[in-house]
């Protein structure tokens, strides 16, 4: 049994395997190889992460200008205001308008708004629009001719009343809107009205741009430090706001019609920035 078991076994140099010499060479030679291709696709690999960094970026900034963009062109006339050195924006946002009576149809019918009294209700001239979001609903805040000056301003309620409900109007594709009693110190030389929602601020700070709404309408602009406390609610739009990256610039007077708005957003992440700049035109005429 031990002849026949040694005349089977192979002789130790046709055993198969490797030394430790042999497999640290391996080793060796196969770092070398891998720092040689890590050196050619370190660049593209860290070009790739750069430009998908950037491009987050940008989309950043894009999308949060134009979020405000879009607020600001539905703002009340002459309601926007900046505060801490032009690092917060505040409107007071549309969300419908038309043209009230002023006249009677040469009939005696028709419910117009007179001025000269207390009035608490009148007759839209045509339809209520009918888009999203563009419903009048109890609690919106109706605006006549608001000039932004001390006896026409918005914001401390001189010529603003709270609406109290719809109903139809006396005339064909005429609608009534009723509100709390109110004497409008200024006619609009259009008849024109606007219902607002409310306020939106948008407040760049501690490296954020937030957006708050839902709180009350304050006679003094709201800064950032008051507006959490105002029991509204907010959303964040961009991290990574560089410092002095958000300025807000308003020119009232661009045109007789309307005012401009400059926006300066700057991003700043990994020792890069990307600053994106946009301009939006506010309709002033009340």
């Amino acid at each position: 049994m031990d002849l026949n078991r040694q005349m089977h076994a192979k002789p130790p140099h046709l055993y198969r395997g490797f030394t430790l010499i042999e497999m640290i060479v391996v080793i060796v030679l196969t770092s070398i190889i891998a720092s040689a291709v890590a050196v050619f696709i370190k660049l593209p690999v860290q070009s790739y992460v750069d430009t998908a960094r950037r491009a987050e970026m940008t989309d950043i900034a894009d999308t949060a200008l134009r979020r405000m963009g879009r607020d600001l062109r539905l703002a009340l006339p002459n309601s926007v205001r900046l505060t801490d050195g032009d690092a917060t924006i505040e409107i007071l946002l549309t969300k419908t308008g038309g043209r009230y009576r002023a006249a009677d149809d040469g009939a005696g019918a028709g419910d117009l708004l007179d001025l000269t009294i207390n009035d608490a209700s009148f007759d839209q001239l045509g339809p209520f629009a009918t888009g999203t979001g563009q419903a009048i609903a109890a609690g919106d805040r109706l605006v006549v001719y608001n000039l932004n000056i001390p006896g026409a301003d918005a914001y401390a309620g001189d010529n603003t009343a709270v609406i109290s409900g719809t109903a139809a109007g006396a005339l064909a594709n005429e609608n009534k809107i009723n509100f709390a009693a109110k004497k409008f110190p200024f006619e609009s030389p259009g008849n024109r009205f606007q219902v607002t929602e409310g306020p939106v601020s948008y407040v760049c700070a501690n490296g954020q741009l937030i957006r708050y709404w839902g709180y009350p309408i304050q006679a003094a602009q709201p800064t950032a430090a008051t507006l959490p406390t105002l029991g509204g609610l907010s959303a964040l739009l961009a991290n990574n706001v560089g410092a002095g990256g958000c300025v807000f610039n308003y020119d009232p007077g661009v045109t007789a019609r309307s005012g401009l708005v400059a926006l300066t957003l700057i991003i700043t992440e990994a020792g890069e920035s990307v600053r994106l700049y946009h301009e939006v035109h506010v309709t002033n005429v009340p």
